[in-house]
């Protein structure tokens, strides 16, 4: 199995954790989807990221799917990471806000590296949907009494929360101050000090083409 993408990706990143705390063996390829966009192109014609390529060629793409695939692949028992019921339904509405704040951040983050003057309607629009969502998301957290969102083990939604905030707290840092949502702070602490947050991690460094 291998997992195409850089983990300065959060969707790259979340695909990453799952596959390690589930004890998965992958082969990564932390191919940029502006520096490798071609070689990219060769499994997944989108040139997106992640990109999961199966032992049998079959090639998955969207983090939500690849995650969906993968603890199909392990099975009930194995798939910790997932939740049924009424706490499954939570964790897709959850995990869902967090990548939609995280590719919101992407928006802004291109917006404010690739233009040569940033739109200003479209920076504040980005700005206000990030920051609107992560209020609901730090509301959700303050009410939740347990270790993690939803008992005392790791969830998928915890890890898009976690891995969605450590990309908006890293090149959009001067973006968003943090102290407005303590409870996401310190619940992202948590994760990060689990030894798969800990090894599925890469600063942030944006490729541009024909760069390596």
């Amino acid at each position: 199995m291998m997992l195409i993408g850089q983990y300065d990706s959060p969707f790259v990143r979340r695909v990453g954790i799952a596959l390690r705390t589930y004890g998965l063996d992958f082969e990564h390829q932390p191919w940029s989807t502006f520096g490798d966009a071609e070689r990219i192109a060769k499994f997944n014609p989108l040139r997106r990221v992640p990109t999961l390529v199966t032992d049998d060629r079959t090639v998955f793409t969207d983090s939500a799917a690849i995650l969906a695939v993968v603890d199909d692949m392990v099975g009930p028992e194995r798939a910790v990471l997932a939740r049924n019921g009424e706490d499954g339904r939570h964790l897709l509405r959850l995990a869902a806000m967090a990548a939609g704040v995280a590719d919101k951040a992407v928006s802004l983050l291109y917006e404010r590296v690739l233009r040569e003057a940033a739109f200003p309607l479209w920076v504040e629009r980005c700005r206000l949907q990030i920051g609107e969502t992560l209020d609901l998301l730090e509301a959700e957290r303050q009410v939740r009494p347990t270790r993690y969102l939803f008992d005392d083990s790791l969830s998928h939604a915890d890890v898009m929360l976690t891995t969605m905030i450590g990309f908006v707290s890293d090149p959009l840092a001067a973006e968003f101050d943090w102290d407005r949502w303590p409870a996401l702070k310190a619940h992202a602490a948590t994760c990060e000090a689990l030894p798969a947050f800990k090894e599925i991690r890469q600063p942030y460094k944006l490729t541009m083409p024909g760069e390596n």
